[in-house]
């Protein structure tokens, strides 16, 4: 049996599927497109998490904009994050072209130019419709996280949510948590030490300077309410396609303590909030994290653990997360260990790092005797990659060096009045982006206090005219004591008393 063929079997077995499946594109051994011998992904291990990899302008993110064409065709909704603003051509018409033809000719699967409905989401304000959420629905926990607290800090914000529970203060945004944290501190210190404990200033005052930090980053646009309902990353078009929901972060690349915030949020509730699914032909959602390094490089090691625990956990609720990057070794080998599907694209060897980070990624794949891994990392051609999947058995396939598919839709990004138009057409934008500010902590917090003030006000006010009426005769008393009143009282006192002297038939003297 010829080397061509034995790959040919090899991967034609590897990578067989019984139930649906996608196909990425077709291997190649020594340069050149093995007829018939398609790269393909079922669709029941999609939920097993992946890493999409490789040097900028190696086509990671054409490779990205076809996974989310692919699985929404398969009626499997998407999240995926839009750092560079070119995955939003995912929502207009796809361009015929020479060389996408030449290369799905070479692959052998039929091209035709396609748009998807697509949802565009902001953290930040900017067009598209607003993801928010509550300081009480990240819990004490969670958001001690966020803030990376030392544990005497985290008891206070404890205290804080717990004091809030017991006097119906609703934790909405930042500003009711900050305006609660120096209640407690002044004002209802005295309230809070006699049933909860004491808070010291220095706590306090730690606390508000990571408050303000997260503020720095535009936390205040994220936290409030509406809360965004996860469900509503779920949904399928008229046609059965899934939304692809793209999160337009192009202004957070400087602000990396958010995006790692609302992932994290986001992971979470839908943890909480999913069903478990178990094994399922197809996953519920998919989220895309694009520059997935933001994440992580400043993630605290406690917030790592945390988002090490929900992507261990949250494949049983039917969700796959894949995370896309330069390098792996961007990635927590923690958390590459629970990644089943691996895209590498092109590594460069510029420097001694460099070739250590390109042994270390060939040493994460399947070994074979088909490649030397090691130094055709740095000899792929644009839009090609080392793949391996899980199979639906749960086995890692064959390594192949993929040609993948071109994606259908518009491979660029598009105009503004094109995103408008987009936004306008949401049918969830009316529900998120209306400005709502409800009393809540701050308002109440602030009225309680405007009320001692003024109860002390007035207070203070009677108190000085009290002063004032003792230290000041009515005209009655001024009278009284004067002479001419004194002598007009001994005159009256006088007459009054010769009338009643002779009205006794007394005579005076």
């Amino acid at each position: 049996m010829g080397n061509q063929e034995a790959f040919s079997q090899a991967i034609q077995s590897g990578y067989a599927t019984q139930g649906e499946a996608i196909t990425l594109g077709i291997s190649m051994l020594d340069g050149v497109p093995v007829s018939g011998a398609l790269v393909t992904v079922p669709l029941s291990t999609m939920n097993r998490h992946g890493l999409v990899a490789g040097a900028t302008g190696t086509g990671k993110t054409k490779t990205l904009q076809r996974l989310a064409e692919s699985l929404s065709a398969n009626g499997v909704p998407v999240l995926i994050m839009d750092i560079k603003g070119d995955i939003s051509g995912i929502s207009q018409m796809g361009s015929p072209n020479p060389k996408i033809d030449e290369r799905q000719q070479k692959i052998g699967v039929p091209w035709s130019a396609k748009q998807f409905p697509v949802e565009f989401l902001t953290l930040s304000g900017a067009n598209g419709v607003q993801l928010r959420a509550t300081v009480s629905e990240f819990g004490p926990v969670l958001f001690s996280k966020i803030l990376e607290l030392n544990d005497t800090q985290q008891s206070v914000v404890s205290l804080i949510f717990k004091y809030c529970d017991d006097k119906q203060l609703p934790l909405l945004d930042l500003k009711d948590f900050k305006k609660t944290l120096q209640f407690l501190t002044n004002e209802g210190r005295d309230d809070i030490e006699k049933d909860y404990g004491a808070i010291s200033p220095a706590s306090t005052s730690a606390i508000m300077r990571k408050v303000i930090e997260l503020e720095q980053q535009g936390a205040e646009q994220f936290f409030g309410e509406t809360s965004f309902d996860v469900e509503d990353l779920c949904r399928t078009d008229s046609n059965g396609f899934g939304y692809i929901n793209v999160l337009r972060l192009a202004d957070l690349q400087s602000k990396p303590k958010l995006f790692s915030t609302f992932m994290l949020c986001l992971m979470a509730e839908i943890y909480e909030k999913f069903p478990e699914e178990g094994d399922i032909e197809k996953p519920k959602l998919v989220f895309i994290i694009d520059e997935a390094h933001l994440i992580f490089n400043e993630a605290s090691k406690s917030l790592l653990d945390q988002i090490e625990t929900i992507i261990k956990l949250i494949r049983s609720k039917g969700v796959g997360i894949y995370f896309c990057t330069q390098n792996p070794i961007d990635i927590p080998p923690a958390i590459l260990a629970q990644l089943g599907l691996k895209i590498q694209h092109a590594l460069r060897a510029f420097t001694a790092n460099d070739r250590k980070a390109i042994k270390l990624a060939a040493e994460n794949y399947p070994i074979t005797e088909f490649y030397d891994v090691e130094n055709l990392l740095t000899q792929l051609g644009t839009g090609e990659a080392f793949i391996s999947v899980l199979s639906e058995r749960g086995i890692p396939t064959p390594l192949a060096q993929t040609m993948i598919c071109a994606p259908e839709s518009r491979m660029d990004t598009i105009t503004d009045g094109e995103l408008l138009d987009a936004v306008n057409r949401s049918a969830i934008k009316s529900k998120y982006n209306a400005v709502i500010d409800r009393d809540s902590a701050y308002e109440i917090l602030t009225k309680k206090l405007e009320s001692a003030a003024q109860t002390e006000a007035n207070a203070k006010e009677e108190k000085k005219a009290a002063k004032q009426r003792k230290e000041d005769p009515s005209l009655i008393e001024q009278i009284g004591k004067s002479s001419v009143a004194r002598q007009v009282g001994r005159t009256l006192t006088r007459e009054l008393t010769r009338g009643l002297l002779g009205i006794l038939g007394i005579k005076s003297r």
